[in-house]
Formats: structure tokens, sequence, C-alpha cells
């Protein structure tokens, strides 16, 4: 559990827990590290260069990101193939008509939300090698279930439980791995990772396609074998994950003591050198969270984001059959709008990073989508190939923004508590979008979607309109903490748990 592992270091030197605080969560201990001296002694050999922290970052991130890249990969795998299974003969055999779809696509995301929270709280007192591979393992078996149903009912029994499951995955990760990097090295950490789910789309088309000609064995049609090869795909990795995940930093088996010094010093230099701490949940610290506007107007964001990146990923292949391929053609015609998109996100990230800066490369993304929904909802006056282009228009800016929008927030949360109870509320409650865009492409409508592509269109203006309402909102508390106007916070009881409503810590637009 966090907080248990407390060992001493040469000259009586102790190792800080990665927001500031000694891993034994003692409160005399918090208030001893205020000082910024005590912060930057940590390391035994007093002296950190840059190469020292460079081979540091290269060791996590080998360590880190692939296995999670993984993990990530078959979750969405796993959670989106739905789309692939339904020009395979899905609705067909499970007799599904009207809305029977649509229900099928939005009930994984009821659980799904509802579980964020709990997932990170639990994540946060169990080693996250145990709880991210166990939900794993679970999410597999449930996979496979859903190709061996014989009845509506039962898909749906399938689907609530795959959302059980997954519930923990995204936040959990994204989670684990803000805790070990500092905010202007995160953006391409977390992108790298999260680009997995774009992988999981074109890899998710091939392999529809290949599953495809196996319609017939053992007497079950293609759909039932793209659920059941990749529910036991997801089982065996699972099996590897429980041994590879990492763990938090002061568990990390695959770095010594002076490494866990580091990046210990590197984190809490990095949350107002130490003081911007929250690590005691408590009812100020609750209503601190709950109170938080950052956190509301980055859940609507991201909400925005899911809601036109869901309904893609559902009905993709749908879009696809109707601007004339036949469903395996159609299934490879997927690859390459998912394929451009991970370039382009990954560039995004890197330059994000480079330069600082957040806001600027949201408003590119959404506009580019929009720039997508407006070709489509033109579709009539232009040609297929534009109306293909338009996809990968959509897909594109959708994948630059959409986990832009969840380091932004995490660059602007500090605090154990505070990025736990963040990452779980944005993720959780944003994922309303999930329910949305499983519900915007409307059959009878068919192949005009004006009701899908105009929902999409107006859910990222929105998404525009409120990152500007965000940036504004960081750059206008900076100032106000420039002037001085919030230093009365540092003689209040909870001073040393104000995450980062400290007084010393600065938001990053």
């Amino acid at each position: 559990m966090l907080g248990s592992w407390t060992p001493a270091f040469p000259g009586g030197e102790i190792l800080l827990h990665p927001d500031g605080q000694t891993p034994g969560g003692h409160a005399h201990c918090g208030r001893a590290i205020q000082s910024k001296k005590t912060v930057t002694s940590l390391p035994s050999d007093g002296h950190v260069t840059t190469a020292k922290e460079k081979a540091l970052l290269w060791k996590i991130d080998y360590h880190l990101i692939p296995i999670l890249f993984v993990l990530y990969m078959f979750a969405f795998l796993d959670r989106v193939n739905l789309g692939n299974a339904k020009i395979q003969g899905l609705t067909q055999d499970l007799k599904m008509t009207g809305s029977m779809y649509n229900i099928a696509s939005e009930i994984l995301f009821v659980p799904y939300i509802l579980l964020e929270v709990p997932s990170n709280l639990i994540i946060k007192r169990i080693r996250p090698s145990y709880w991210l591979s166990g939900l794993m393992f679970f999410w597999g078996v449930t996979t496979v279930c859903q190709g061996v149903v014989s009845s509506y009912g039962g898909y749906i029994v399938c689907r609530v439980f795959l959302g059980v499951f997954e519930a923990g995955v995204f936040p959990g990760c994204a989670y684990l791995i803000s805790m070990y990097y500092k905010r202007f090295e995160l953006q391409k950490r977390l992108v790298l990772f999260f680009t997995s789910s774009m992988l999981a789309g074109a890899f998710g088309g091939l392999l529809a396609y290949a599953i495809s000609h196996m319609a017939g064995i053992g007497g079950y049609n293609g759909w039932r074998w793209i659920f059941i090869i990749e529910g036991l795909a997801t089982i065996v990795v699972s099996v590897v994950a429980f041994f590879t995940i990492v763990d938090w930093p002061e568990q990390a088996r695959f770095l010594s003591d002076d490494e866990k010094a580091l990046v210990a010093r590197r984190i809490a230099a990095d949350n107002a050198g130490g003081t911007a701490r929250m690590d005691k949940l408590d009812r100020p610290a609750l209503k601190r969270i709950f109170s938080d506007w950052k956190i509301w107007c980055g859940t609507v964001i991201y909400m925005t984001v899911t809601t036109t990146g869901y309904a893609t990923n559902f009905f993709m292949p749908t879009i696809l059959t109707q601007m004339g391929w036949l469903a395996a053609d159609a299934q490879l015609h997927t690859i390459p709008i998912y394929g451009v998109g991970f370039v382009v996100t990954l560039t995004c990230a890197w330059w994000s990073d480079r330069i600082q800066h957040r806001y600027a490369f949201t408003v590119v993304g959404l506009t580019i989508a929009c720039i997508g929904y407006v070709v489509l909802l033109c579709e009539d006056r232009v040609s297929v190939g534009a109306r293909y282009t338009a996809l990968f228009l959509v897909n594109v800016g959708n994948y630059i923004t959409q986990p832009l929008a969840v380091v932004w927030l995490a660059n602007n949360m500090a605090g154990h508590y505070k990025r736990s109870f963040g990452a779980a509320l944005q993720i959780g409650i944003g994922n309303v979008g999930g329910i949305i865009g499983s519900n915007i492409f409307i059959l009878k409508e068919a192949p005009h979607y004006h009701t899908g592509y105009g929902t999409g269109l107006g859910m990222l203006l929105l998404g525009l309109v409120l990152c500007t309402v965000f940036w504004y909102g960081l750059g206008w508390e900076n100032k106000k903490r420039d002037r001085g106007e919030r230093d009365y916070r540092l003689a209040l009881p909870e001073v040393d748990n104000l995450g980062d409503d400290h007084p010393e810590f600065r938001y990053n637009s």
C-alpha cells in the first residue's frame, strides 16, 4: 500500500513521496519538507546532472509505457469491436432491430461512469500491477462470453460486465503515468499510451477482415470469432501484465533507492517545490476537489470529444459500407484513418511538451474535426473521396484533442488525492459522451446521418468555447497569485493539504 515504505538514506535523508510527502505519510514529516532546501537535497550525491535525469526517464519509459500501451490497446479493442461485429452478422443473429444496437453500444458506459472514482481510490491502496492485470483478466473472460451468447439479453449482460471491468483502466493508467513525470514530460508519454486506441482501431479492422473468413468454423458466424479470439488474447496478455506492470514509484522494483529519491525530488519540485500537496482525504480536501471549476470544465471538454470519438469508432465501419464498400473492404479502409491519426497525434504531443503549451493544440484539433463534420453534412454535394477524407479529419482532430484534454487538466492539479479524483471524475463523467455518441447515428437516417454529424459538430464547437474559457481562467488565476491575492491561504489550518490551491502553484495554459 502507498505510504508504507520509509527507508532511510545515507546521511539521514528520507525518500519523499512524489507529491512531497514522506512515504510514511506522517504529519510532522509532511510539514518539514515544505522547505525547498530539504527537497533539493534528496539525492545522496547532492547533485543531479541532466544526463542522470535523462537516463532515469529512459528507464521509466522502458518499464512503464509499453505494457500500459498494450493493456489499453486491448481494452479499447474489446470495447469497440462491436462496430466490426455489427457488419459481420451480429445484429441479424441476435435479432437486433430499431434502437437495440444503440442500447448495446451505450449500456457499457453506465457502470463505466459509475465506477471510475471508486476504482481510482482502490488503485491508490492496491499495487497497480495487481489491480490492472486483474481487471484485464476478467474483461477478457467477458469478451469471450460475448462471442458465445445466444440471445440479445445475454449480450447486454456481457456488455454491462465489460463496463464494470474496464472502468478503472484508463483513469488508473493515466494516474499511474502522472506520478512518474513532470508536467511537461507528461503529454508525449500519455499520448503514446493513448494512441494504442488508434492501433486498436486499425488492428481491429484488419483482424476483423481476417476473422470474417472464419465464418462457419465450429458452427460460429464470423462476428462470434471476433470476440472469442480477441478475448482469449486478452486473457493471455493479462498474465504477462501481472509480472510487467510497474507499481507506484516508491514501490518500483526496477528503480534503485537513489533513483526513487530522484523521481520524488523531480515531482515535488514540479509541484511548487513540494508545497502543493493533497495527501489527506478529509472534508476540506473533498470540498476543494468537488468545487474546483477546472475539473468540471475539463470534464465537459473531454465529454465533447469522447462523443465524437465513440460515435466514430462505433459507426465508422457502417458509414464506410454505405459509401459503397463491402463489409470486408470497409474494415480495411479504417486502417489508414487510424494510421494517420497515430502519426499526427504523436507529432502534436511532442510539440506541445516542447513549447510547454496546450490551448493552441486543442483549438487546432477541434477545428480540424469540425471541418470534417461540415464536409459530411454536405455529403450529397461532395464525392465519396471527399467524404472518406472527412473521416480522416474527424478522427485526426479528435485524437489530437482527446488525450490533450486529459493531460491539460492533470497538469493543473497537484496532490495525490486531487489527481486521483480529478482524473476519475473527468474520464468517468466525460464518458457520458459514449452514451451520447451511441445514440446520435439513427438508422432510419441512413446514409445521411444528419443528426449524428450535426450533434458531433455542435459538441466540438462547445469544446472550442470551453477550451477558451479554461485557458482564460488559468491565466486569470495565475495573475491573482502573482499579485499575492491568494496568500491568505498560507494561514489556513490545511495549508499543507491545499493541492494546486496553494498560492505558490502556477497553472499551465
